[in-house]
């Protein structure tokens, strides 16, 4: 069984992940646990939905998927985001307790 942080947990074979959006920084990275989430830094303005299109595609080059395969499951209007990633194929080195 797989030990469980409280901002992820598994599903089968789908990840789910409470994040913390940080938009408009400097570069795409996942930063830290922040409470029941993690902290991830995108470079896109939160306008228009490009926030989270940029988020889906960060995301999904990450955890080496599909960008269908990644889908915001809350949090579409609010820095605080549910994330499910259907079949991840590899998991980001700063993410180590995946």
């Amino acid at each position: 069984m797989r030990q469980q942080a409280s901002w992820y947990r598994w599903e089968a074979q789908d990840l789910l992940l409470n994040l913390r959006i940080q938009p408009r920084a400097s570069q795409d990275q996942f930063v830290s646990p922040l409470g029941d989430c993690y902290k991830v830094s995108i470079t896109a303005p939160p306008v228009e939905g490009k926030a989270n299109t940029h988020l889906i595609a960060f995301l999904a080059d990450s955890f080496g998927v599909n960008r269908r395969q990644v889908r915001l499951v809350t949090g579409a209007n609010s820095r605080n985001k549910g994330v499910r990633i259907t079949n991840p194929q590899r998991i980001p080195a700063a993410l180590s307790p995946l």
